[in-house]
C-alpha cells in the first residue's frame, strides 16, 4: 500500500472540495429539465395560437395541393442567380452530388432543380446522354434536342420550346400546335414515346424574349439553365426532355414529375405572405416551418438566438469566465436526451422523416444549428389539405437561462477551488521540500554504521519545522559530544589507571621479597594475575588510540593480499594445533594498496575472535574471491551464530559476546578491525551461515587500480 504522504492528504482533502461545483451542478441539471418542461409546455401554447393566427393567410391561398399526386417544388432564393448553364451559385450546389437533383421520371437520365423569386422560375435541368443533334434555324423540322417547358396561365397551357443551336445561349420560342392539356384529366391521344414522326408538319411557333438561358455541354451530356416568368402557385408546371431517334423522329428522355394519367404536377414554392404572417409571432430562438400534405416546405422562418459573447470586448477574468460557461453548457448537452438529427434547410420533410410527438420533449438537432425542442400543429383548412405547422425552441436560451446566472457561481466557485487546490498543494510541495531537505541533513550526519560524520546545520526560519531543525541540531551536537566522550573514555581511562596499576605490581613485588613467606602465598599469586589481567585490559584499550594516530605514518604500498592471507594462515595453523585453520582462495594477482603489517593485525584480530568462539577440532576457514573491482576476504568459525540485533553493533567499543572466565573483555578487537578496514576503503560486516553453521566475517577491500582511482 503506497504511503499516504502530507501532499497526497492535503490533495485527498483538496479534492473533497469539489463537492461545492458538483452540487452546484447538480442543481443546475435539475433546474435545466425543469426549464425544458416549462419550456415545452408553453411551445405546445404558442403552436396552438400560431396555429389559429395563420387559419386566414393558409385560407387565402386557393387552393392547397393535397389532391394532387404530383408536385413541382420550387426553392426559395434569397439573392438572383446569375445564368451561365453550370448552376454553382444554386443553393446547397454541389458538382459531383446528385442528391440535390430530383430525377425526372424514374429510370430516366434527367435531372432537375427548380427555384422562384418574386417575379422568375428558373430551372437548372442536367442531361447526361448526348443531344445527338441541335436546333438548326434553317431547316427546323429536322428532329433535334430541346426541352419543353410547360407552365399555366390564366387556365391556359403554356409550351415554349427551348433549343439551341450551339451550346451557349438558348433559343425560347412559344408552340401553338393545338394539344392535350396537361393540365386536365384527359389522357393524351398519342403515345409518349414516339411523338413525332418525320413525315408530320412542324409546329408554328413565335419568339418568347422573357425567357432566356444558357445551354452547356457537359463530359456526359449538357445542362441547361434558363429563366421564365413565374406561374401562378399551385398552378400546373412541368417540362420534357426531347430527343431525336434513331427513326428520324423524337421520343421522350425525361419529365418532370408526370403522374400516371400524364398530368401536370403543380407548381409548389414558399409562400412570402405566410413567412410574413409567421415572423412576428415568434419569439427569441425560436423556428417555425409550415409544411403542406406532402412534406414541401411552404414557409421557413426563424428568429436569432441571444447573442454570444464578442471575446474581443471582454476582459482576462471574462474570457476565462466565458470558457467556463461554455464547458457548463456542453455538459448540460450531454446530460440532455439524445437529439434526433435533420438536415439544415430542405426543401421537403417527407412522412416520417419528422419525430411524431403529442408534446415538446422531443430534441432535434438541424445540421450546424443548435438543439431545439420541436412541436408539431395541423393548421386547420377547410378548402384544402391540412397544412402543418412544425414549431421549434432552440435549447441555447434554456441553457443560457439555466447557466448563465448560477453557471457564474458555478464557474467562480470552481475557479476558487481550483485555485485554492494549487496554493495547498504548491505550499504541501514546499513543506514536503522542507522535510525533505531536513531528512537528507539528518541522513546525511551519520555514515553507514551510523556514526556520526558532521555537524547538522541549524535552521532560521522561525516556524514548528525551524524549531524542529534546531532541536534535531542540537540533539546531534549532544550525540557527538557524548560520542567523542565515549572515544577518548578508554584513552583517558588506560591512562589514568596505568600508574596505580605499576604502584600496585610494585608494592607486591615488594611485598614478596620483604616478608619471607609471601612468596608462595595464593593471595599474593591471585593479586598478580589480576594486576597482570588489568595491564592487558588497559593495553587493549589504548591499542585502538594509538592505531588510529600511527595512520599518518603509515606508508602506503601495493602488495597481494592473497599472499599475505596465505602465509599468515598457515602460520596460524602451527601456533593452535587445537584447531582446523586453513585458507580458501587464489594463491596470487589480489593486488590491494595500504599496509600488509596492518591486514595482518586486523586478520589477528579476526581469527583470535574466531578461536575464542570455535570449539574445539572445528574449522577456521579465511577465504578470498574477488568480486568485480573488487576483493571479499572472508573469516568463517563453526560455532554458535550470533543474535540478529548485533551483527552490525559488534565492530563498536565495549561490545562484546564472550562470557564466564573472559568477563574482562572489553571488545576492543572488532574495533581495530573496523579502524584498520576504513583505511584500506574497505567495508566490514558479519552474518550467520547456514551451511556449515557457524558465523562469517567479510571485509570488502577495494582492488588497487580502483582504489587508485578513487584517490584513496
Amino acid at each position: 500500500m503506497p504511503r499516504l504522504t502530507l501532499k497526497r492528504q492535503l490533495l485527498i482533502a483538496c479534492l473533497l472540495m469539489l463537492l461545492i461545483p458538483w452540487a452546484g451542478l447538480q442543481f443546475v441539471l435539475e433546474l435545466d429539465q425543469a426549464l425544458r418542461h416549462q419550456a415545452s409546455e408553453q411551445l405546445v401554447s404558442q403552436a396552438r395560437r400560431i396555429s389559429a393566427s395563420l387559419q386566414a393567410p393558409v385560407a387565402s391561398i386557393q387552393p392547397l395541393p393535397g389532391q394532387h399526386t404530383r408536385t413541382f417544388y420550387a426553392e426559395q432564393l434569397h439573392r438572383p442567380i446569375y445564368l451561365d448553364g453550370y448552376g454553382d451559385d444554386w443553393p446547397s450546389w454541389s458538382e459531383d452530388s446528385d442528391s440535390a437533383y430530383p430525377t425526372a421520371g424514374a429510370n430516366k437520365p434527367v435531372q432537375w432543380r427548380a427555384a422562384v423569386d418574386k417575379h422568375y422560375l428558373y430551372l437548372l435541368v442536367r442531361v447526361q446522354q448526348a443531344p445527338g443533334a441541335y436546333f438548326n434555324p434553317g431547316a427546323p423540322a429536322q428532329p433535334h434536342a430541346h426541352l419543353r417547358l410547360f407552365t399555366t396561365k390564366q387556365d391556359q397551357l403554356q409550351t415554349r420550346l427551348i433549343r439551341t443551336p450551339a451550346p451557349g445561349p438558348i433559343v425560347a420560342q412559344f408552340d401553338d400546335t393545338p394539344g392535350p392539356n396537361r393540365a386536365s384529366a384527359e389522357p393524351p391521344s398519342q403515345d409518349r414515346n414516339d411523338v413525332l414522326q418525320p413525315d408530320e408538319e412542324p409546329a408554328p411557333v413565335r419568339n418568347d424574349f422573357q425567357t432566356t438561358g444558357v445551354w452547356q455541354a457537359t463530359g456526359e451530356g449538357y445542362q441547361i439553365e434558363l429563366r421564365s416568368p413565374r406561374p401562378a402557385l399551385n398552378s400546373p408546371t412541368g417540362f420534357e426532355i426531347w430527343h431525336p431517334d434513331a427513326r428520324g423522329g423524337y421520343s421522350i428522355l425525361g419529365n418532370a414529375g408526370f403522374d400516371a394519367e400524364e398530368r401536370l404536377p403543380h407548381l409548389m414554392f414558399p409562400v412570402p405572405i405566410l413567412r410574413q404572417s409567421l415572423q412576428p409571432l415568434l419569439a427569441s430562438g425560436q423556428r417555425a416551418i409550415l409544411l403542406d400534405s406532402h412534406g414541401w416546405v411552404l414557409a421557413d422562418t426563424s428568429t436569432p438566438a441571444a447573442e454570444t459573447a464578442d471575446f474581443d470586448t471582454l476582459g482576462p477574468w471574462e474570457i476565462v469566465e466565458q470558457i467556463g460557461l461554455n464547458g457548463l453548457r456542453s455538459l448540460l448537452r450531454r446530460f440532455q436526451p439524445e437529439p434526433v438529427n435533420l438536415p439544415g434547410e430542405a426543401a421537403q420533410y417527407p412522412q416520417g422523416s419528422l419525430p411524431s410527438s403529442t408534446h415538446a420533449q422531443t430534441i432535434v438537432r438541424h445540421a450546424g444549428s443548435e438543439s431545439a425542442l420541436i412541436y408539431q400543429q395541423t393548421v386547420k383548412q377547410p378548402n384544402g389539405s391540412p397544412v402543418t405547422l412544425v414549431l421549434e425552441q432552440s435549447l441555447g436560451d434554456i441553457l443560457a437561462l439555466s447557466g448563465d446566472t448560477l453557471g457564474r457561481v458555478i464557474v467562480r466557485s470552481a475557479t476558487f477551488v481550483v485555485l485554492l487546490m494549487l496554493i495547498v498543494l504548491g505550499y504541501a510541495s514546499w513543506l514536503s521540500w522542507r522535510i525533505t531537505r531536513l531528512q537528507r541533513a539528518v541522513a546525511d550526519t551519520f555514515d553507514a554504521d551510523g556514526r556520526l560524520q558532521r555537524r547538522l546545520p541549524a535552521s532560521n526560519a522561525g516556524d514548528e519545522l525551524g524549531e524542529l531543525s534546531r532541536q534535531f541540531s542540537q540533539l546531534v551536537d549532544n550525540l557527538q559530544g557524548y560520542t567523542d566522550y565515549l572515544e577518548s573514555f578508554a584513552r583517558r581511562l588506560s591512562h589514568e589507571l596505568k600508574t596505580p596499576v605499576a604502584v600496585v605490581r610494585s608494592s607486591l613485588e615488594n611485598l614478596r621479597h620483604d616478608i619471607p613467606g609471601l612468596e608462595n602465598s595464593p593471595y599474593i599469586t591471585r593479586a598478580h594475575q589480576a594486576t597482570d589481567r588489568l595491564s592487558q585490559i588497559l593495553q587493549g584499550m589504548s591499542e585502538a588510540a594509538r592505531l588510529e594516530k600511527s595512520f599518518d605514518q603509515v606508508e602506503r604500498e601495493t602488495f597481494d593480499l592473497a599472499d599475505v592471507l596465505a602465509q599468515a594462515t598457515a602460520a596460524y595453523q602451527s601456533l593452535d594445533p587445537d584447531h582446523l585453520i586453513r585458507y580458501a582462495g587464489p594463491d596470487r594477482d589480489c593486488k590491494i594498496q595500504g599496509s600488509p603489517e596492518l591486514v595482518v593485525q586486523l586478520l589477528d584480530k579476526l581469527v583470535d575472535n574466531a578461536r575464542d568462539f570455535t570449539p574445539q577440532g572445528e574449522l577456521i576457514e579465511v577465504r578470498l574471491k574477488p568480486k568485480g573491482n573488487r576483493l571479499l576476504m572472508q573469516v568463517f568459525n563453526a560455532g554458535a551464530p550470533l543474535p540478529e540485533h548485533l551483527t552490525s553493533e559488534i565492530f563498536s567499543p565495549f561490545v562484546s559476546l564472550r562470557e564466564g572466565s573472559q568477563d574482562g573483555h572489553l571488545g576492543q578487537g572488532l574495533q581495530i578491525v573496523r579502524l584498520i578496514a576504513d583505511y584500506h576503503g574497505a567495508t566490514v560486516s558479519a552474518r550467520n551461515q547456514d551451511f556449515p553453521a557457524g558465523v562469517v566475517f567479510l571485509v570488502n577491500f577495494p582492488l588497487a587500480d580502483s582504489a587508485s582511482s578513487d584517490g584513496t
